[in-house]
């Protein structure tokens, strides 16, 4: 028999990577049902998922980009690499720079899988993970020697699911001329002026789109590393771009390469994880992204103040800013409405 593990080793080198490099031939196995899995997540020279399926003694191994697609009929690349030994069903750690795969790895989930249909170039199995469950195809698209795949779910998503949106035009208040009268059923944030835009984060990969709807993502990759905190979950961030000077002045983001003074100002959520939250009233909106606890170099959520009007009002005129944004406490997000449930008013 072939060493499978011949492709492995030579492109390792076992005495400056922490990687398990067995010197043996590995050995069949019979695993059945209780064939195991692991989903790694491998910030190597740009982030993937490795997926590895054990099979007669070897784990067979898939770089997947973007992860494996949670809900049915979407397809993801899958990158047929070679087989790894068994010992890294448990890896994790920190291979150095300028090793092969260079980076750092995390197992991401482990479980077990059932075999369906096993060929040269369809492979169907339902993962039993502990955060990866459903059937899954992995297929050779042809290309590369065969390294080509790609990946889809078969299996219905959970009850509840639903796709991420394609677009959600941003919601806009309704200018006024003074806070609301009755504050305690208000929220209240500091208005920033800058570039609207609506962030969609999947597979560690940002899409920006602007207020109009257009494709702003390569004007601003100073923010694809917010993508990559954030993976592997899948959300939805509603938010304003600005630049902030060294004068503390705030004025809108235009896009280009510099980073030293741009923001991304988070202010709302709109889906998450298959959910969607546009009908939840704004603090449980709120309360959602502040869970994601987003602060970055370049990225971060400004506070709210709950029936807290006149104090936020005058913070807004010690800082410079043009304003204050009051949000009824019970508003759902209404997409592209200018509404009355949400008010801008300015400081002057």
């Amino acid at each position: 028999m072939a060493d499978r593990l011949e492709e492995y080793r030579r492109k390792r080198d076992a005495a400056r990577t922490p990687e398990p490099v067995p010197a043996e031939r590995p050995r069949r196995s019979r695993a059945g049902d209780r064939a195991r899995f692991v989903i790694q997540q491998h910030h190597a020279r740009s982030l993937h998922w490795d997926l590895r399926l054990e099979r007669d003694g070897v784990l067979v191994s898939w770089a997947v980009p973007r992860g494996l697609p949670r809900d049915p009929g979407r397809n993801h690349l899958a990158v047929h690499t070679e087989d790894h030994p068994m010992e890294y069903l448990d890896f994790s750690g920190e291979i150095p720079a300028g090793e092969y795969g260079g980076g750092r790895m995390v197992i991401h989930d482990q479980g077990t899988y059932r075999c369906e249909k096993w060929q040269d170039r369809e492979v169907v199995v339902e993962l039993r993970g502990t955060r990866t469950s459903g059937r899954y195809v992995l297929f050779a698209t042809g290309g590369r020697d065969g390294r080509d795949w790609m990946v889809r779910r078969t299996d219905p998503p959970p009850p509840g699911w639903t796709a991420m949106p394609e677009l959600v035009a941003p919601m806009h208040p309704t200018p006024g001329r003074r806070l609301p009268t009755d504050q305690a059923t208000w929220g209240y944030e500091l208005r920033w002026d800058g570039v609207r835009a609506v962030a969609y984060v999947s597979g560690g990969r940002l899409r920006l789109l602007s207020d109009a709807g257009e494709e702003i993502t390569g004007a601003y990759p100073w923010l694809r590393p917010m993508a990559e905190a954030l993976a592997p979950t899948e959300v939805v961030l509603d938010g304003v771009l600005v630049r902030i000077d060294r004068a503390g002045q705030v004025r809108p983001a235009r896009g280009g390469r510099s980073t030293v003074d741009a923001q991304y100002l988070l202010v709302d959520l709109l889906w998450l994880e298959g959910v969607s939250s546009l009908e939840l009233p704004y603090p449980q909106r709120r309360e959602l992204l502040d869970s994601l606890a987003l602060a970055g170099p370049h990225w971060q959520t400004p506070p709210w103040f709950p029936g807290a009007g006149a104090e936020t009002m005058r913070a807004a005129r010690e800082q410079g800013l043009p304003g204050v944004v009051a949000k009824r406490l019970d508003s759902a997000y209404e997409p592209g409405r200018r509404s009355r449930a949400w008010r801008s008013v300015d400081t002057s």
